[in-house]
């Protein structure tokens, strides 16, 4: 199958510096596109506040951007911490100065320090709705102008399989909480997406949701999954969010994409995130929520 071409485009990914932003950025860079890599470590890993305490968590920008030209793909690091007004507000014109145009945006970086409610401070409550709803709000806004006058353009929001509700019986983990905020930001995520796909559609500007089917264990996210659940390979969300960045509004926007199902529903050709090898057909997981419905969400 022809893998889609982003050559002559540019691409701005937000938390690029490990885990899924990196491997979006890969992914793009391997397929043509100039990729905007953005985060707060450029060439040491960045302090972070999350259950109570500083951490630091490995993956720079530097990294990133070694790996994506030794594979012989162009990018651009940019630092920027998104919690900073004043350096988020910029974050588009930047892109624009450094790459000349932006094409792509796709909303990965986040800040995931789970609670439960009885127990969440209202700083985690912040930053967590920050991260996952008004940052991308307002990378969109900023980046739709340029779009506009372009006249096409692709934003990819990255979701989360948790905006779907608990199952009933509830189990064991969902009884422990946690990730309840998280998850509440991101189904809001997917309801904001699929309204801008409405409003942005005569602008040929497509705006569609990628989510893991399960759980991909990353830097960032590894203290939140447990050591025996079979995670997801990496790729699979990469190549979905790269299908997600080159058709017309008019053939595919509006979409909430699971890095599994969709690949399968496509068949495919998913590729190593240096685009050079072909990986195996993988099933949707078993264990994945149920109400994942692949090609029939939102058609």
């Amino acid at each position: 199958m022809p893998q889609p071409q982003l050559a002559g485009r540019v691409a701005l990914v937000t938390g690029a510096s490990r885990g899924i932003g990196r491997a979006v950025a890969q992914r793009l860079a391997s397929a043509g596109a100039t990729v905007v890599i953005t985060a707060r470590s450029v060439g040491a890993p960045a302090v972070q506040k999350r259950f109570g305490a500083d951490q630091q968590v490995a993956g720079t920008l530097d990294e990133t951007l070694s790996l994506i030209e030794a594979a012989g793909g162009r990018a651009i690091a940019l630092a920027t911490d998104l919690e900073d007004e004043a350096e988020r507000s910029t974050l588009i014109e930047r892109t624009i100065a450094a790459a000349g145009r932006i094409d792509i945006l796709v909303n990965n970086a986040g800040f995931a320090d789970y609670a439960r409610i009885d127990a969440m401070t209202d700083d985690t409550f912040r930053r967590t709705l920050l991260h996952y709803l008004e940052v991308p709000f307002a990378l969109s806004r900023a980046a739709i102008p340029a779009m506009k006058a372009a006249g096409a353009g692709w934003i990819v929001n990255i979701g989360s399989v948790t905006a779907m509700p608990p199952l009933r019986p509830f189990a064991d983990y969902a009884r422990a909480g946690g990730d309840t905020v998280y998850a509440a930001t991101k189904a809001a995520l997917n309801r904001f997406s699929q309204g801008l796909a409405a409003e942005l559609f005569d602008w040929n500007i497509a705006v569609n949701v990628v989510a893991p089917s399960t759980a991909i264990r990353t830097p960032g996210a590894d203290q939140l999954i447990p050591d025996d659940y079979p995670t997801e390979d990496v790729a699979y969300i990469a190549a979905t969010v790269l299908d997600m960045c080159h058709l017309p509004a008019a053939e595919r926007t509006g979409r909430i994409a699971y890095s599994m199902q969709w690949p399968h529903d496509q068949r495919l050709d998913v590729r190593s995130l240096d685009g050079r090898d072909s990986l195996p057909p993988a099933e949707p997981p078993a264990w994945s929520h149920p109400a994942i419905t692949g090609l029939a969400e939102y058609a």
